[in-house]
């Protein structure tokens, strides 16, 4: 067969596939080929054909030429809602075509008004014997003119056909199992062009050879056109089937994805008004998202990267597959090195990406770009695109935030592949930086001598959010566009302990900033002097400052801040970006090493608080409409039981007996500390060990602190985690940047529940601390130990502020102060009453 040039079906803009806003578009899900952004009114055949497929709202059509190629033609994204409003068909099903004929006419005006985007993808939906070249380069492009070339690359009689997908894979064909189920589709736009992609990627994971039937009609699951053939809508009835291996297991997955995984996007998130903000802003201020507490004033430099500009074409599969190897080689290494240098959160960022390195999709998708053709540098963005697109479009805004993750890694392989150099920023010490957004290894490199972070984008838990927490860089996320019009050299006053920034501060207010800025910096540094103290209150009550750890390398630190043990050791680090689960013996020197480096001081190991927005890919854990409120916490460790033993095992052999203490995540039934508690004597006893191990809960849902009495007769100690108790007990998400900038933990409510557990836990002798955010927030210490609080654990860089802070206060004064809280009405009188208390307490 001759190769057929492709002609532009539409006047337009050419765009390439992957900057189509839909990663089932961009990540090819449905096929190769191009787009075009369209400025006229009618769509064209691109060549000639049958008309084998036209939705019933007009807003696709497929084309099969002569040689048994399909295009389809996909007018706008999420065009399908529009229900055919605005669109003339001029063909039908079965009818021939020339190229260049009429196929549709649109209301343009129309689709830029209500559809999501116009861009108009051009595919070739099954390339079994067929490729694409000689795209057209991006820039206007009038109908008729060449848009790409179709090749065919195998005989006719090569090609398998879609329906008789039994016979692919290495399928037994002996094997007759046939399962069938019956069910209505309740997708708003029944099975269009995007679910029909996701449905037919499912498809070809499974070995069983699935099919869709409706109305007598079938479809292979793996073919787009048949299921678009078959006009399945809003409340039809179609059965699912599948024949030969696993059929059962594929039928299920499948209808569960057609039942829960394919919801049409969901409707523009609106920003839930921050508790804050109903304090009034300074004249001209910009509003952010908190990141990393802190004061900072100095001038603006803005932190710009540029895209690094890659070949589409290859220069051969063979060669193209090297460099990528030799790629992915270089840049293991480099993270491997860089990784030996960091500590604590850059280092586990670093880990992480060494893991996405490998992450099959990635370096299948890649592969799947240099076997069209493509380089592989062009193949590898795509393919991380796509994935950045589907997390961020996946409803999950925590996930949505490692978007920024992938981008880093295909920046970094880029540069490896094209053979430049990464940029190098260097800035003046005391500057704020402000970024459109900031990866995180440019965030590494540049660090030093940073003033404070103002970014435009990004999230509250973004990596570079965690990492500029972690160097108590202040850093304000999701300011707006109205940063990126901050000019360089700009003297501004970052307050990200308010979420603020004064872009044009006046006199009087730089100078207030830099004398809270030297009042800051010469208590810091007297409560550095005295950080190796034990902590007393003013009027000499006891009070625990403990730190949060994550890593073995932050223990030694943490010491030299001051404090007194671990009170909540995340033991995730070990869990996460690895394909198998820990040994006990892995597990072991990791909690070793952690308990040699506080040297005797108490290590309170929190049990692995894994699933909901922090998976593991070797558990089994089907997807949950809600991951918050089902599988997490000490749930998981009751339901795979060898995991928990493991984990127990491993805390039982780190010496000295008795340092560590262990600590359940996400508790809110007494039935699940029982459980634990004969699991952990079962092992004792098995191990030889008489001497007790404390086992303390987290208390993070209100029905663990109004119950907290009740828990206190099985636990050994109670300790409050802040930030879950926070979202569940306001029904918000903290890791959304939506809503997050609303919650608090000083809201009334949260403090009630506080005081509630402190006192069930006092009813069975038990002490009650505090591991969340809000033991970090000097503001609220007070609060808390008024309420009965007794135990603190901090993050490490704020432990000499919280340990003075404590030695300010008496307990009688805070126990009035709390009582005060209680009656408020909302987080914003409770903050407001905490900073007169401040102003009041603490001596000048």
């Amino acid at each position: 067969m001759a190769p057929i040039i492709l002609a532009a079906p539409l006047e337009g803009w050419v765009t390439p596939l992957e900057a189509v806003p839909d990663p089932v578009f961009a990540g090819r899900m449905m096929g190769d080929g191009i787009a075009i952004d369209p400025t006229g009114d009618t769509l064209h055949a691109p060549c000639a054909g049958r008309i084998v497929g036209l939705q019933a709202t007009r807003h696709a059509v497929t084309i099969e030429t002569e040689s048994g190629a399909k295009i389809l033609i996909h007018l706008g994204i999420d065009t399908v809602a529009l229900d055919g409003k605005g669109f003339t068909t001029l063909v039908a099903v079965g009818d021939q075509v020339a190229a260049g004929d009429p196929l549709i006419r649109f209301d343009l005006d129309l689709l830029v008004r209500e559809a999501r985007a116009v861009v108009t993808p051009i595919l070739l939906t099954d390339a079994t014997g067929f490729t694409l070249t000689a795209f057209a380069p991006p820039g206007a492009i009038t109908v008729g003119a060449p848009l790409m070339t179709l090749h065919r690359t195998a005989p006719p009689q090569q090609k398998q056909q879609p329906q008789e997908p039994e016979l692919e894979f290495g399928r037994q064909d002996d094997d007759s199992t046939i399962v069938r189920r019956t069910l209505r589709i309740d997708l708003p736009h029944g099975i269009h062009a995007r679910p029909a992609a996701r449905i037919a990627a499912l498809a070809r994971e499974t070995r069983a050879a699935l099919s869709i039937e409706k109305d007598g009609r079938s479809a292979s699951a793996r073919s787009l056109t048949g299921m678009l053939g078959l006009g399945i809508a809003l409340g039809d009835e179609i059965a699912v089937v599948a024949r030969g291996g696993d059929a059962d297991a594929a039928v299920d997955a499948l209808v569960t994805l057609l039942s829960t995984g394919l919801a049409e996007a969901p409707a523009p998130v609106t920003r839930v008004a921050a508790v804050a903000d109903s304090a009034p802003l300074p004249p001209g201020a910009l509003r952010g998202v908190p990141a990393a507490p802190g004061l900072a004033v100095g001038p603006v430099q803005h932190h710009r990267n540029s895209d690094i500009d890659v070949p589409r074409e290859g220069r051969g599969i063979a060669i193209e597959q090297a460099a990528f190897a030799d790629a992915r080689a270089a840049l293991r290494a480099d993270l491997i090195e860089q990784s030996a240098t960091q500590k604590g959160a850059a280092r586990e960022i670093l880990v992480a990406h060494e893991g996405l390195l490998d992450d099959p999709d990635l370096h299948a998708a890649t592969e799947a770009g240099i076997a069209r053709g493509e380089s592989a540098a062009y193949a590898w963005r795509s393919a991380i695109r796509a994935q950045a697109d589907a997390l961020r479009s996946g409803g999950n805004a925590r996930l949505a935030e490692r978007a920024g993750d992938l981008l880093d890694l295909e920046r970094r392989l880029l540069a490896k592949l094209i053979g430049v150099t990464n940029e190098r920023h260097a800035y003046p010490a005391g500057t704020i930086l402000v970024a459109d957004d900031l990866l995180p290894s440019d965030l590494i490199a540049i660090a030093d001598g940073l003033a404070g972070l103002c970014i435009a984008r990004g999230g509250p838990t973004s990596h570079v959010a965690i990492l500029a927490a972690s160097m108590a860089l202040p850093t304000l996320v999701a300011v707006g566009d109205g940063a990126l019009a901050i000019p360089d050299g700009a003297r501004v006053v970052l307050d990200a302990s308010n979420g603020m920034i004064l872009p044009t501060p006046d006199t009087q207010q730089l100078a207030q900033a830099e004398v809270e800025q030297a009042v800051t910096a010469r208590k810091r540094a007297d409560a550095l002097s005295q950080a190796a103290i034990a902590c007393h209150t003013a009027d000499g009550t006891r009070i625990e400052v403990f730190a949060n750890l994550g890593a073995a390398a932050e223990a030694g630190p943490a010491v030299a801040n001051g404090a007194e043990g671990c009170g909540l050791l995340r033991t995730e680090f070990l869990f996460l970006e690895r394909d198998t689960a820990p040994t006990v013996a892995e597990q072991h020197h990791e909690y070793q090493a952690i308990a040699d480096a506080l040297e005797g001081r108490p290590l309170i190991v929190r049990l692995l608080d894994i699933g909901g927005d922090k998976p593991a890919p070797y558990l089994a854990m089907a997807a949950e409409e809600n991951p918050a409120l089902g599988l997490r916490g000490i749930r998981v460790g009751l339901a795979h039981t060898g995991l928990l033993e493991d984990q127990l095992r491993a805390i039982l052999a780190v010496k000295p007996i008795g340092q560590c203490r262990i600590m359940l995540p996400m508790i809110s039934r007494v039935e699940e500390v029982r459980s634990v508690r004969l699991v952990l004597d079962r092992l004792r006893d098995e191990l030889g060990i008489s001497a007790a191990i404390e086992l303390g809960i987290m208390v993070e849902t209100p029905a663990a602190a109004v119950t907290a009495d009740t828990l206190a007769r099985e636990a050994d100690f109670l300790s409050i985690g802040t930030n879950d108790l926070t979202q569940y007990t306001l029904a918000m998400d903290r890791a959304n940047p939506a809503v997050a900038s609303a919650l608090d933990g000083l809201h009334p409510a949260v403090l009630r529940l506080i005081e509630q557990t402190c006192r069930g836990g006092a009813m069975r002798g038990r002490w009650t601390g505090v591991c969340g955010s809000l033991a970090s927030d000097p503001l609220a210490v007070p609060i808390l130990l008024g309420l009965g609080v007794t135990e603190l654990s901090a993050a490490p860089g704020v432990v000499p502020t919280i340990k003075a802070r404590v030695r300010e206060v008496s307990l009688d004064a805070c126990r009035d102060h709390a009582r005060e809280a209680l009656a408020c009405a909302s987080a914003t009188e409770v903050r407001a009453l905490a900073r007169r208390f401040a102003s009041r307490e603490i001596p000048a």
